[in-house]
């Protein structure tokens, strides 16, 4: 492994060497303070003043020279206007390839500032994080709070800079307009007008990407992917986007994303019939709670053991997951005719344990080129999402009923014979048609320590090829080179040492990743909530018919994919995300009031607006806690068998377990108690989450 300060060296541009940050300088520094601490000459006030002084020192020289380079482009791109204008009077093919070319080259000029911002980036959170380990303390969490939050911050210029928008408009439409103008097209079609139209340039793509990664800035696909909750910790070496390349297969993700989707259909087309069902077999309606959440039980183990067996194979557990579902579903039809909730309940097990979603992260993050894994990604959410809408919708179709034979056919059991055939359907185009990747797995590869290490050469699409970072041709002889081995090799260690136990992977997270995970426990609570009584509360006050409530809940689930196309491409990048999850929150506890039972009568309209306020805002709080969580979590946990997405998974089911319980065990004050005794859990949860979240607001970077 490559130690950061090494690469750093390899990676500047040689005439911008003196305004790195002196990551050699500052390493010494935290070394020097351990040993001055250690024998007691220096306490540890004097330290954090002297450390905050020189990292300030730092950052304003990063960013003075951010500045006066921004200053040169601007005046560059001021000597092109005028240029350019002298050609729309008198059109000439050959000076305008000629400006053209000089509009790409600074752009070029832009895309070698921002990798020069992203490397001091990395260094910055890097020092930071040496020195937090070294001394035990939260120092990062003081520094930002104080240095992020001021009117004059410049962090605010190296993580979220502001500048760069206004230099990539210009090259952006200025190419457009000269496109325009090289074609004889006669109209001037602005991209301010239409911003769909714009020159596509190779360029303004590669810097659209850099100010993306630097600035968090989102659009609906990566906001939508981002659910899926697939950590990744770096760009991939060659060597690993090669072996990508080899182990993709588009039928094996289609097969991948079906899985998905017809399991969130599994989940959801029983909802509707739940409480009938359990009356049939002669329980208390209320009884659903079990009947839904018996799955999500099953789930909570059959996760890791699934995320384990996808180190060595992804289709023997698709296969494995398959079989016991087509069991599963089986059973839960079956338990009609034998008149047994036993079996009914043995069935939804049976259903949890072939939970396969740990496989299909794994196989996205594992198996899919970096290029295409966003979309997969967000492939894999809108499946989710589609299932989850297609569930409750096939249960209104399913209303009749029939015998053949010894076999009844009716709105109970039908959910169970259609997923069973499914599943038996999906096993067969399963084992025709999946290719069982063989290149070496994702975890026995050797990672690269940051990602813009890798682009010190950047090859453009299309043609467009220029060096963008320089390696210093002479190396300079470092008399710590050893010691930065060493510490090297130390933080290989830590950051890539598997996770041996779930209990390893808690201790890991940070307070603040801690809330994140509380308020995901606290959305998926509250939706399952209002997804699994829907029934019974439905039918005791408003007495609906299962088509009615199927629709009502399939209305709920086509809500998703609406909800983050306008989360996604403007709420994100009008405020920031953290803004976002902290009203999410209150909406969520506002949807949660106003569900209350309190004045008679109880109406329609005031369940369905409670139950559309509560779920929606679940939804945008989902997607922007996930987006967060993502960015917190430590990189020990973005691979292998406890790696983030499953803990993300255990607080979700975790949630779900807990709310159908609170579903089966308030059924014994009474269905008129029902909705107010299971709120008021619901209600202590989210402002509990809110709470924490404002303790820890500040930390959510």
């Amino acid at each position: 492994m490559v130690a950061f300060g090494k690469k750093l060296r390899e990676s500047q541009i040689q005439e911008w060497q003196g305004y790195y940050i002196n990551y050699k300088l500052m390493k010494k520094k935290v070394k020097r303070y351990t040993e001055q601490i250690e024998v007691r000459t220096q306490n540890h006030h004097f330290v954090l003043k002297d450390f905050s002084r020189l990292l300030d020192y730092q950052i304003e020289k990063i960013v003075l020279f951010l500045l006066e380079k921004q200053g040169l482009l601007a005046a560059r791109l001021s000597d092109l206007g005028e240029q350019h204008h002298a050609l729309t009077q008198q059109s000439d093919g050959s000076s305008i390839s000629e400006l053209k070319e000089a509009y790409r080259a600074v752009g070029q000029e832009l895309l070698r500032l921002l990798f020069f911002v992203e490397m001091n980036a990395i260094g910055i959170r890097k020092i930071l994080k040496k020195f937090d380990k070294r001394f035990g303390c939260k120092f990062t969490d003081y520094y930002v709070k104080t240095r992020a939050n001021h009117p004059y911050s410049q962090l605010r210029q190296v993580f979220k800079h502001v500048g760069f928008g206004a230099v990539v408009g210009a090259i952006s439409h200025n190419l457009a307009d000269l496109q325009d103008l090289q074609n004889n097209q006669g109209s001037y079609i602005s991209i301010y007008d239409q911003p769909a139209f714009s020159h596509p340039d190779p360029v303004i793509d590669s810097i659209k990407s850099a100010v993306d990664r630097l600035s968090n800035s989102t659009n609906f696909l990566h906001f939508l992917g981002r659910h899926a909750f697939i950590m990744e910790e770096e760009l991939p070496t060659p060597s690993e986007d090669e072996c990508l390349e080899q182990r993709y297969h588009f039928m094996s993700l289609l097969l991948n994303l079906a899985n998905t989707f017809l399991y969130m259909v599994n989940t959801y087309i029983i909802v509707p019939t739940a409480d009938d069902y359990s009356l049939s077999l002669g329980a208390a309606a209320t009884v659903c709670g079990v009947v839904i959440g018996s799955m999500a039980v099953a789930q909570v183990f059959s996760s890791v053991y699934f995320s384990a067996w996808s180190n060595r194979s992804y289709l023997r557990p698709l296969v494995f997951s398959s079989i016991v579902l087509f069991v599963g579903n089986t059973l839960y039809a079956l338990a009609y005719d034998l008149n047994s909730i036993s079996v009914l309940l043995i069935g939804r097990l049976f259903c949890g344990l072939g939970s396969a979603r740990a496989v299909n992260r794994r196989y996205i993050s594992d198996c899919v080129p970096l290029k295409l894994r966003m979309q997969a990604s967000a492939g894999f959410v809108s499946a989710s999402a589609l299932g989850m809408a297609c569930g409750p919708a096939l249960a209104c179709l399913l209303q009749t009923k029939f015998k053949i034979y010894k076999l009844t056919f009716n709105e109970e059991t039908l959910p169970g014979w259609l997923m069973a055939l499914a599943w038996l359907v999906y096993l067969l185009w399963l084992w025709i048609s999946f290719r069982e990747p063989h290149c070496e797995t994702k975890e026995n590869l050797v990672p690269n320590e940051a990602n813009v290490g890798q682009l010190a050469n950047v090859t453009v699409e299309n043609g467009y090829t220029q060096p963008l970072l320089m390696k210093i041709e002479a190396k300079q002889q470092d008399e710590d080179e050893d010691q930065e081995r060493d510490d090297a090799e130390e933080d290989s260690q830590e950051i890539h040492k598997p996770v041996t136990s779930i209990v390893v992977a808690y201790r890991l997270l940070t307070p603040s990743v801690k809330v994140q995970l509380f308020v995901y426990f606290m959305l998926k609570y509250a939706m399952e909530i209002v997804l699994a009584e829907s029934s019974v509360i439905t039918g005791y006050y408003f007495i609906w018919p299962i088509s009615r409530v199927a629709i009502f809940l399939a209305c709920l689930g086509l809500t998703v994919l609406p909800v983050n196309i306008i989360v996604g491409k403007y709420m994100t990048n009008i405020f920031e995300e953290r803004q976002v999850l902290l009203a999410s929150e209150i909406m969520v506890c506002i949807g949660i009031l106003l569900s209350f039972h309190i004045f008679n009568p109880y109406s329609v309209p005031q369940y369905v607006g409670s139950a559309l306020i509560t779920f929606v805002s679940a939804e945008v709080l989902e997607g922007v806690n996930l987006s967060l969580l993502s960015r917190c979590m430590s990189s020990r946990l973005s691979r292998g068998t406890y790696n983030g997405g499953l803990l993300s998974t255990e607080a979700g089911t975790l949630a779900r377990v807990v709310a159908d319980g609170t579903i089966t065990l308030s059924g014994y004050l009474g269905e008129s108690k029902l909705l107010n005794s299971t709120l008021l859990p619901a209600l202590l949860i989210c402002v509990s989450s809110i709470i924490a979240t404002c303790c820890t607001y500040n930390s959510l970077y």
